[in-house]
């Protein structure tokens, strides 16, 4: 994909965003206020997990400068295009959009934050999803252009807020949290990943980084509480190898967290519009 220097007006960017996204039923945003928290983990196996559960979904690597998706499902090749429109990938049931199929592997996105909003302004506008239950933007960490962007752009029903369980982590989870609020999202939630390492050898469970940290956020800003994830170490051997957790081994522990959550998300998609 070449990012235009001059982009569309404003006006025609959002006419053909609001036309490319008019059989999507349902945004959601998965925010975190730092990297390293697990946020594409979290909305990789989300994705599965609501497709597995009938719905049509849809994700979109948001992250410019750091597009990881393709590498944690699977998916290798370039783009396609018909008719002016970029073609998803797609496997089990899942579409995907990403960055990192339009540019040859390992070179880096060195672009200031006004050429990477034009290029989501793309991402957004010029993909064919077609009927969607739910698109989920997976969105670089911080608070940033990109950020902003997008959800200006889809005005999402639903935001995720990802976070450790330790106060480092909770610091920015907060900052994420609040500018959703600011940008006006009805439904804000918080999924406490990493919460806890589940032992390979006895299934104990050892609390790397605390408890409770999430919840506690959440109920501190009057947020929706998603759902703690466990560490499982399938879970990064997967990632590393492009097999989902939830795909890779559906009764794990962590999977059946992501299920649960993903029943929670569908409950809270069906109270808003």
């Amino acid at each position: 994909m070449s990012v235009r220097m001059t982009p569309p007006p404003a006006s025609e960017a959002e006419r053909q965003i609001k036309e490319a996204l008019s059989q999507v039923k349902h945004r959601i945003v998965v925010f975190s206020g730092k990297g390293g928290v697990g946020k594409t983990t979290v909305a990789v196996n989300l994705a599965y997990a609501l497709s597995k559960q009938g719905k049509r979904v849809g994700l979109l690597d948001a992250d410019i400068t750091g597009p990881n998706v393709p590498q944690m499902v699977g998916l290798s090749g370039e783009a396609r295009a018909e008719g002016g429109m970029i073609i998803p990938h797609e496997r089990e049931g899942v579409k995907f959009v990403s960055l990192a199929s339009m540019i040859p592997p390992g070179t880096p996105i060195i672009w200031r934050g006004p050429l990477r909003s034009k290029a989501i302004d793309q991402l957004l506008g010029e993909v064919n999803w077609g009927a969607l239950d739910v698109l989920i933007g997976d969105l670089p960490p911080g608070t940033g252009d990109e950020v902003l962007t997008i959800t200006r752009r889809t005005t999402p029903q639903l935001a995720i807020v990802v976070t450790t369980p330790q106060e480092v982590s909770l610091i920015d989870a907060r900052r994420a949290a609040n500018m959703a609020k600011k940008m006006e999202v009805p439904v804000i939630g918080v999924v406490e990943n990493m919460s806890g390492l589940i032992c390979p050898h006895c299934g104990g469970r050892i609390e790397l980084f605390g408890k409770g940290g999430g919840a506690r956020v959440a109920a501190e800003l009057g947020l929706e509480f998603l759902g703690e994830v466990p560490i499982d170490l399938k879970a990064r051997v997967g990632g590393d190898s492009g097999e989902p957790i939830v795909l890779s081994d559906p009764e794990a522990a962590i999977s059946q967290a992501f299920f649960r959550i993903a029943e929670t998300v569908d409950g809270l998609l069906k109270g808003v519009k």
